[in-house]
């Protein structure tokens, strides 16, 4: 298990760092962005666009990815993971909205930056 603590300051957003305190809070194995997967390629095949989702917890086989953002922001992200669900149907992915990502924060008693929202 990772500790947040430890990755404090790899983390993209202060969203993904209440996440990671869940996380180590009920002893989950978890790895910050650790795959990038790509999701498009120009004609000689070349990757020019990849998804990273933001946790992977190993024990689960499970990608989570947080999405706390504006919603013009939101439309773009569900792009990208509707093209890695095509492409990589075998990966388990869940992904938190702005709204149940805030619900979670709340029932944890958590005052995350996305809370503010």
């Amino acid at each position: 298990m990772k500790n947040s603590e430890e990755s404090q300051s790899h983390f993209a957003h202060k969203s993904e760092e209440d996440f990671a305190k869940i996380l180590d809070f009920y002893q989950i194995r978890w790895e910050y962005e650790p795959h990038a997967f790509p999701i498009a390629w120009d004609k000689k095949g070349n990757v020019i666009e990849r998804f990273t989702p933001d946790f992977y917890l190993p024990e689960m086989d499970l990608y989570i990815e947080l999405t706390t953002l504006k919603q013009k922001l939101v439309t773009k992200k569900n792009r990208k993971v509707r093209l890695l669900r095509e492409l990589y149907p075998q990966i388990n992915l869940k992904i938190f909205y702005g709204k149940d990502y805030r619900t979670l924060l709340m029932k944890y008693g958590i005052e995350g930056e996305a809370s503010n929202r």
